[in-house]
């Protein structure tokens, strides 16, 4: 995407009557994007789209949930399936967590995860 000046620019130079292949050159991007804006006609912010997400109507039953198993999120995540007929990733389940429960409310990552009979203490010298 280019700023708005960028687009300014472009539809200066060709008012000017310049070319797309000479635009593309002078602001250092490629023809594409030149004719896209020039058939834009101006700057605009991209649109983002509009679209419920998949636990939408579900954030008591999550948030319930989190704080059921200590915001567990795998575990939630197979309940929902179970429960709800409602598959999503574990991520899914993870950002959901974090809006429900607050920021830094969420546990430690999966790669964090201690594991039975391996210690993170250094070895004694």
């Amino acid at each position: 995407m280019k700023v708005p000046d960028d687009v300014s620019a472009m539809l200066r130079l060709k008012e000017l009557g310049w070319g797309t292949r000479s635009i593309a050159a002078e602001l250092g991007c490629s023809r594409t994007t030149v004719r896209r804006w020039l058939r834009e006609g101006g700057w605009r912010r991209a649109s983002t789209p509009e679209r419920a997400s998949v636990l939408a109507g579900h954030e008591a039953w999550l948030s319930e949930r989190f704080r059921r198993h200590g915001g567990n999120a795998d575990v939630v995540r197979q309940e929902l399936a179970a429960e709800k007929g409602v598959t999503v990733s574990l991520r899914t389940v993870e950002r959901a967590e974090a809006l429900a429960m607050g920021p830094g409310a969420a546990g430690p990552h999966r790669g964090s995860v201690a594991r039975p009979g391996v210690s993170r203490a250094a070895p004694p010298s």
